[in-house]
């Protein structure tokens, strides 16, 4: 059964929700004129010129040579962003999979989304004491072992842009404190989590890649932390390693 649509906000912005009428719009069709663009939300000529103006000024429309607007290259790219991501699930779960089969550990992908980090899959181990599937659920970045291992591979300017304040960052004291542990994941070349995210977790991340070098996300192994020996954590991380490898060669 196909789920209702959400409920309108209580108090919209009006010349958002305009613009994102803009947008559904040209979901139907192939372009818009300033004039049919007035007349679809209602209001001045003026008003619809000044909205399609702004987001022809982000790339999300464009004008053809008859000077009517279509979708824009941003908006072509933000759907083909969440293509591949849907994509992605779908080409990582069998190492997801794998991963379970050896370890019997639950598995998942992590993705960034600026300063949070999301479980996009997740397939849980066999153990009868182990963690649950994560789908959905977003963390701060730097609280996950997948979270960490993809801020490691930021460079200065741009950790410094995400983390301007000296602290504030969970477990860690301060600024200098998380960056340092940054710098130990580019060295290792994979990160861990020890009841960071929640406590009585262990986990290990690295970076996944396609086989085109685009990172999609990171692999992660958690399980309870009293079973989350180092002697564990280096079984764990071969396997990452191993079925990271393999995936890479198959993600598009």
């Amino acid at each position: 059964m196909l789920e209702p649509p959400p409920a309108k906000p209580a108090h919209p912005i009006s010349s958002v929700e305009n613009a994102l009428r803009l947008l559904v719009i040209l979901r139907d069709r192939e372009e818009i004129r300033v004039s049919e663009a007035s007349a679809e939300l209602g209001v001045a000529r003026s008003t619809a010129h000044r909205l399609l103006a702004m987001l022809h000024s982000y790339g999300i429309v464009e004008q053809g040579p008859n000077r009517a607007y279509r979708v824009g290259p941003v908006l072509a790219e933000i759907g083909l962003s969440a293509l591949r991501q849907v994509d992605v699930r779908a080409h990582i779960r069998p190492f997801l999979e794998q991963l379970v089969a050896e370890l019997g550990e639950t598995a998942h992908l992590i993705v960034r989304e600026g300063i949070n980090c999301r479980f996009a899959e997740s397939v849980e181990g066999t153990h009868a004491l182990r963690t649950t599937a994560r789908v959905g659920i977003s963390y701060p970045v730097y609280s996950t072992s997948g979270g960490k291992a993809l801020l490691a591979e930021l460079d200065e300017p741009e950790l410094h842009e995400m983390f301007p304040d000296e602290r504030g960052y969970g477990h860690f004291a301060n600024r200098a404190e998380l960056f340092d542990e940054i710098e130990e994941i580019r060295r290792l070349g994979y990160a861990r989590n020890r009841g960071e995210s929640e406590a009585g977790i262990a986990a290990v991340g690295l970076v996944q890649r396609s086989s085109s070098g685009r990172i999609v996300g990171s692999l992660a192994v958690s399980a309870p932390e009293t079973r989350m020996t180092d002697e564990r954590t280096l079984e764990v991380l071969a396997a990452l390693r191993r079925v990271s490898a393999e995936a890479q060669r198959r993600l598009p």
